[in-house]
């Protein structure tokens, strides 16, 4: 198969042309391992990933107060990985890790970076993937598959280069541009590179009840109602597409934009869950919501009867053991939008939320089930993260592809045959505009990987970094700061720090700006 990877000479010419702001290092990746021999039939694989969604949010990892029978359905006839990380913490660059199997060091996408507005008229999107980068869309294509991208992308805002189409997938319906995202009752979604438009009102999604309403009265929020759900939308599409399908492998990457900010779902579902609430509206970042836990948990059940509907459409069409189906999150959860995640203990034992990279920031709920190749009812603790993912879905797809990634197969932890190789260490590095940055290594040291260090940049550039210092195995809370009772471990994440990243040209997105 011919390798799409980039070339030098591509990413000069485009530096030129846009400035620079792109950068992909080639040097320190990792070649991917030769491919073990994929049976004659290859597998359909649905990859759905939701959005701000905690480890604790859904009952297959305890959670109490939210519903998610068809997510504990899945866990129960599946294996559930305990140790699975998303890219980064905030929604772009952790995407692009898992499109592109490159880590937050070697990425091109180290950050949201964002164009435009929150209007229509500016729907720019955000910095887009270069053009013949190397994605899931094009190794599945490559290996025979219809591709599809049903949902959220984020990697490339509308007439740039960055979008879906020009980056491996047949199909692609839903949100362009994750700022758009912001609102579930948009006045329009994207297909393929058209406008498909959505029967709603345009709506502002970032502002504050009117200083004379009455929070507790239903009345107060009406104009914010609207009733076209796009996540119902993605819904509808991603089980039009599988019928489609049906008789050819197919690779579908369905990514539903909630329970992110603002917390809206039709109002006959968040009837159905009674919670003593506190409005939020009173100067808010978001949309008004008069039942802000209600809302979420009715966003997530929502995607949990979504999940239902496929799995159920799947074994109508006898495609239920030919099928890997894989759920994950793609970063911790957030305040935003007045989700009371210690009411819902969203992040579960571990600390930290969207945004950090502490565990409870980047540590996702990860489910996989492939009847009759996955052991029901099991559970992993292999240590893998989303720029696994590509790996994983060329070997498993009989990809002949050469290619570059930061990724190790984690098909041999999903199939229980042949040996499961093991990361030394992962790596990842986030970015806030004008604001300090971080860089976060778990790894190993003398056969125990437990060990992870994170490095805080502060943002007036003269306070020395700050190193904190964890064993996940005694700590998985990350309470407490051991950094200054093992200086030989501290030497070593340092050196991780330095070698596991390339510079990027966007100098927002290294470390001495």
């Amino acid at each position: 198969m011919k390798n799409k990877t980039v070339s030098q000479r591509t990413i000069k010419t485009f530096a030129m042309l846009l400035g620079p702001i792109f950068f992909i290092g080639f040097s320190n990746f990792v070649q991917s391992e030769e491919r073990q021999e994929t049976p004659e039939k290859k597998p359909n694989v649905i990859y759905i990933i939701v959005d701000d969604m905690g480890i604790g949010d859904i009952e297959p990892y305890g959670q109490e107060k939210i519903r998610t029978p068809n997510l504990m359905n899945l866990a129960k006839n599946g294996i559930t990985f305990t140790q699975h990380y998303a890219g980064n913490t905030v929604c772009a660059p952790s995407r692009a890790a898992l499109v592109t199997g490159m880590h937050s060091g070697h990425n091109q996408i180290r950050g949201n970076y964002e164009l435009g507005d929150f209007t229509d008229e500016k729907e720019y999107g955000q910095m887009p993937l270069l053009p013949g980068t190397t994605t899931l869309g094009t190794v599945m294509k490559d290996a025979g598959y219809n591709t599809a991208l049903i949902g959220k992308w984020g990697l490339g805002g509308p007439n740039s280069y960055g979008v879906p189409t020009k980056h491996g997938f047949d199909y692609f319906f839903g949100y362009l541009d994750q700022k758009q995202a912001h609102n579930h009752y948009p006045t329009h979604l994207w297909k393929n590179e058209e406008k498909f438009p959505l029967e709603n009102e345009w709506l502002h999604p970032h502002q504050s009840l009117p200083d004379d309403v009455d929070p507790h009265d239903p009345k107060s929020y009406q104009i914010y109602i609207r009733e076209d759900y796009a996540q119902n939308r993605i819904t509808n599409e991603a089980l039009k597409y599988i019928e489609q399908q049906k008789q050819a492998p197919f690779f579908l990457y369905l990514a539903y934009a909630g329970p992110h900010a603002a917390l809206q779902a039709p109002e006959a579902e968040i009837d159905n869950y009674t919670f003593e609430e506190t409005p939020y509206g009173v100067d808010s970042r978001y949309l008004p919501q008069r039942r802000p836990r209600a809302a979420r948990a009715a966003m997530i059940t929502n995607i949990d009867s979504a999940i239902g509907k496929i799995t159920t459409l799947l074994a109508t069409l006898g495609l239920e053991n030919d099928t890997l189906i894989i759920f994950t999150s793609d970063n911790g959860p957030s305040f935003e939008g007045g989700a009371d995640l210690d009411f819902f203990d969203s992040n579960a034992q571990f600390r930290g939320y969207k945004r950090d990279l502490y565990e409870g920031g980047i540590r996702m709920p990860t489910i996989a089930k492939w009847p009759g190749k996955i052991k029901a009812g099991t559970q992993t603790s292999h240590i893998s993260a989303f720029w696994d993912v590509l790996p994983t879905f060329a070997e498993l797809s009989g990809s002949g592809a050469k290619l570059q990634t930061d990724g190790i197969s984690f098909l041999p932890t999903l199939t229980g045959i042949g040996p499961q190789k093991q990361h030394d260490h992962l790596y990842w590095e986030f970015h806030r505009p004008n604001a300090e940055h971080t860089q976060a290594v778990r790894f190993t040291v003398d056969n125990d990987p437990n060990w992870k260090a994170i490095r805080f940049y502060f943002k007036d550039k003269t306070t020395p970094p700050r190193i904190e210092l964890y064993h996940l195995g005694a700590d998985v809370s990350e309470k407490n700061n051991i950094a200054h009772l093992h200086p030989d471990v501290v030497k070593k994440a340092l050196q991780l720090f330095e070698i596991s990243r390339s510079r990027s040209e966007f100098d927002a997105w290294n470390f001495d700006f």
